[in-house]
């Protein structure tokens, strides 16, 4: 059968530094991106610890001036975006750094956007809506989850509507990501397993994506075995540096992986969540993930087998459809021995919400690039399972 016409793209930071150290660069960066004010986008806890006033005098070294904005909150919302802004533009700002998690990532990008662009962050949801390059960035990076330090997913909550806003556009990827493991030792090992979780559920979610590609295929694999043979090490002990590596190179393969072959249902029904009551962003995948799997089998059971082996898990002689159920056993095994909670009930989740939650997630950019298509009934009935 020949192949009908589809083009897939790639998108990647230009500049990757990886290893123990590696954030030291951050001053020659500046030098070589031609920033002469920086704004540091980065949260209160890092700003109080004092980590990033140790980037703004790495910047000030390399000869450029820095103002710290730490107004990024967990699951970052449009006002954030806007005061943001205002102290861009009331320092006649020239380029973003941003410190942290998804959170100072996103904020900073949602900045950076609005800078260039105009208007309100609101006006970007969908893709490639911008038309303007942002400001030179550089994304540093403090966890081992989200990988948006080098995506071109932007996701901000809408104050108003109460619901998270998928950006992806190209012009917000970083053109610069760091990731130092030396920057995550101090993970506690809650935010450990959220993060961690999160880049099994982007690595799981890219490699059963309908856009996946052999080049995304080879990340996602790498990623769930790197995660598979790391996470617990790291949650169970921070200052373990080899597995605090390993976990930043897996989340940064599992970046490059839905990246480009995009997400499913997973993060379409975990954005409302996070959207209806701030939940941790990891926590909710985590729990979704295993329930989401279990509806998608049937469209790609041979990927499922291909994640179970790649999870370590002895497959030999297993039917693939047995295989297939060995992979969403592990999954859900991992998530409980770095102690994720069971179930969404726990969280606060009230069955209320459930219909109009699962209506905004088929609205999601992510449901796009699930391998099975759902109906309302269908998203509302794993929302029920994962209660």
């Amino acid at each position: 059968m020949a192949l009908g016409e589809q083009v897939f793209g790639y998108y990647i930071p230009t500049v990757n530094l990886m290893g123990v150290g590696s954030h030291k660069e951050v001053g020659n960066q500046v030098r070589v991106l031609g920033g002469k004010k920086v704004l540091i986008v980065t949260d209160a806890y890092l700003a109080k610890s004092g980590m990033a006033d140790q980037i703004k005098g790495m910047v000030e070294e390399a000869g450029a001036q820095a103002v710290i904005y730490d107004g990024a909150e967990p699951n970052p919302t449009d006002k954030n975006v806007h005061d943001g802004l205002k102290v861009f533009q009331d320092n006649a700002c020239d380029m973003i750094i941003s410190l942290g998690g998804g959170s100072s990532h996103d904020c900073a990008k949602g900045i950076g956007i609005v800078a260039s662009n105009g208007g309100n962050i609101r006006d970007y949801e969908g893709i490639d809506k911008s038309s303007r390059p942002m400001p030179p960035f550089i994304a540093i990076n403090t966890t081992a989850g989200t990988a948006s330090e080098m995506t071109r997913f932007c996701i901000i909550t809408d104050t108003d509507r109460h619901v998270k806003m998928a950006i992806v556009d190209w012009r917000c990827t970083p053109n610069v990501a760091i990731n130092d493991p030396l920057l995550m030792m101090g993970m506690p090992p809650a935010l450990t397993a959220a993060t961690g979780m999160d880049a099994l559920t982007h690595a799981v979610e890219a490699y059963v994506s309908v856009a996946a590609t052999p080049v995304t295929d080879s990340a996602a694999l790498m990623a769930i075995k790197l995660i598979s043979q790391n996470l617990r090490q790291a949650v169970a002990n921070g200052q373990n540096m080899v597995a605090r590596d390993k976990m930043a190179y897996a989340e940064f393969l599992a970046g490059m992986a839905f990246n480009n072959a995009s997400l499913g249902y997973v993060h379409a029904m975990a954005h409302q969540l996070g959207g209806f009551y701030n939940l941790p962003h990891g926590v909710c995948n985590a729990i979704l993930l295993p329930h989401v799997c279990r509806f998608n089998l049937i469209a790609c059971p041979e990927r499922f087998a291909d994640i179970a082996a790649a999870m370590g898990e002895n497959i030999a002689g297993l039917s693939v459809r047995d295989a297939a159920d060995v992979a969403i056993a592990a999954i859900q095994k991992l998530s409980q021995d770095v102690g994720i909670p069971s179930g969404l009930t726990q969280l606060g989740v009230k069955e209320g919400d459930l219909k109009i939650m699962a209506e905004n997630a088929m609205k999601d950019a992510c449901s796009l690039t699930n391998p099975r298509l759902a109906t309302l009934d269908d998203v509302i009935g794993i929302y029920k399972a994962a209660m």
